[in-house]
């Protein structure tokens, strides 16, 4: 996805450092001990690795991956995998972190995990993908497990990664371990509703945002940023809810349409083209232009960094809700607050994927499956009380709802860690 992050500094631009800098205000107003905040700012392990491949072509090249473990407190770690030539050991780092607080938002039981392989997806074949995933897994298969870290799709990375990396895992172990990651294919234990849950999980937050402000949803305009599983997904869920989605965006470019784009004929165009460009109807902007076009919900489903000090001041919209990880720098967050913007942030927004995941771990350790409005009943639930308790904290200390998580997702792991104490 284009960015918007122009000529920020590498400061801004590292998502470590905006985790970190969000979490010392929060610590701050927690009046967190000192010595809490080192344990709870520190990962509790990095492993960093070398991947030998063989390449299709005979050649052989390295890779490198990591996996990070931010944070064990609450159980075994939880999070994605992605494949990308822009992985670094910071950004899985603040990943893994952003984990942590959002499992504990949403009272998942899980701490904060994330991995990453340095790699271009689209310059490898599928023989050489998976060749890779399963030299990555035997390279950190000492420290996942079901009951120590528990992998998910990323980036580039779907249930075909992940059923390799179950297939690689259960080799190792001698039988089935289905339980080692979520995402998988349903017919291999994955779970109905994983697909659409992160996407699922914006439309019902997005829907709490607005009851909240007491703005009405039917005829709301919407942007959305990132038209991929998680974008595509809550944009339709919001037009079935009402929404006019006026503007949308892909790798390509984006299209816009001040009357409303029919999403269900968009994802129809966009399935047979592979892109949004082009769509009938619709003029062509670029991911810059599309942030700031004026809308009542902003949806930033793409990557990091898209709204900064840069553009925050043209940003025009009521709310924005944050499908990516991290698309808002901490430099950007003041500008938006004090233009009045109500800000979802991701580690509420977007924990619908971790949700169902932990349903699917769940389902798999049972041995018994939902049927998928079971599912999708119980993601409401747990998206609808994850808002309202952010909002309680936000209210009661009188800061924004991004605060207001990070107050309350580090407030519930510092509860955990206290309780359970400091083995030595």
């Amino acid at each position: 996805m284009a960015g918007s992050s122009g000529s920020i500094s590498a400061k801004e631009g590292n998502p470590f450092e905006a985790m970190s800098a969000r979490f010392e205000v929060a610590a701050r107003k927690l009046g967190l001990d000192p010595g809490l905040y080192e344990i709870l700012k520190t990962p509790d392990r990095e492993l960093a690795v070398s991947i030998p491949v063989e390449m299709d072509d005979g050649s052989y090249r390295v890779f490198q991956g990591y996996r990070v473990q931010h944070n064990m407190a609450s159980g075994p770690c939880k999070g994605g995998i992605r494949f990308s030539p822009e992985v670094t050991l910071d950004e899985v780092r603040a990943l893994a972190a952003w984990m942590t607080w959002k499992c504990a938002i949403a009272n998942v039981p899980f701490g904060g995990g994330k991995g990453g392989v340095i790699c271009d997806p689209s310059q490898l074949s599928r023989r050489e993908i998976e060749r890779i995933t399963r030299r990555y897994v035997a390279m950190i298969i000492d420290i996942i497990g079901p009951e120590r870290d528990v992998p998910a799709p990323d980036m580039n990375t779907n249930e075909n990664v992940m059923a390799w990396i179950m297939d690689t895992y259960s080799m190792h172990a001698r039988h089935a371990v289905p339980a080692i990651v979520t995402g998988k294919p349903i017919g291999l234990g994955g779970s109905l509703g994983r697909t659409e849950a992160t996407g699922r999980g914006l439309d019902v937050v997005t829907r709490e945002a607005m009851a909240y402000l007491d703005i009405p949803l039917r005829g709301a305009r919407v942007v959305v940023q990132g038209f991929g599983n998680v974008g595509s997904i809550a944009a339709r869920l919001l037009y079935e809810d009402g929404a006019n989605i006026v503007a949308v965006s892909d790798v390509h470019g984006g299209i816009v349409n001040p009357a409303g784009l029919n999403v269900h004929e968009l994802l129809k165009f966009a399935r047979a083209n592979r892109t949004v460009r082009g769509f009938p109807g619709s003029s062509e902007i670029t991911n810059e232009e599309l942030l700031e076009v004026q809308t009542d919900i902003l949806l930033p489903a793409a990557t990091e960094n898209q709204i900064t000090s840069r553009n925050a001041d043209r940003i025009s919209t009521r709310i924005i809700v944050e499908g990516a990880n991290g698309p808002t720098t901490a430099a950007a967050d003041a500008l938006l607050e004090e233009k009045g913007i109500f800000v979802v942030p991701d580690i509420l927004a977007n924990a619908g994927g971790v949700t169902v995941s932990y349903f699917e771990w769940v389902q798999n350790r049972y041995g018994y499956y939902w049927e998928e409005a079971e599912v999708n009943d119980r993601l409401e639930n747990t998206m609808v009380k994850a808002f309202r308790d952010v909002a309680t904290v936000a209210e009661k200390f009188d800061v924004s709802m991004r605060l207001g998580a990070y107050m309350l997702g580090i407030d519930r792991v510092a509860y955990t860690t206290l309780t359970r104490g400091i083995y030595a």
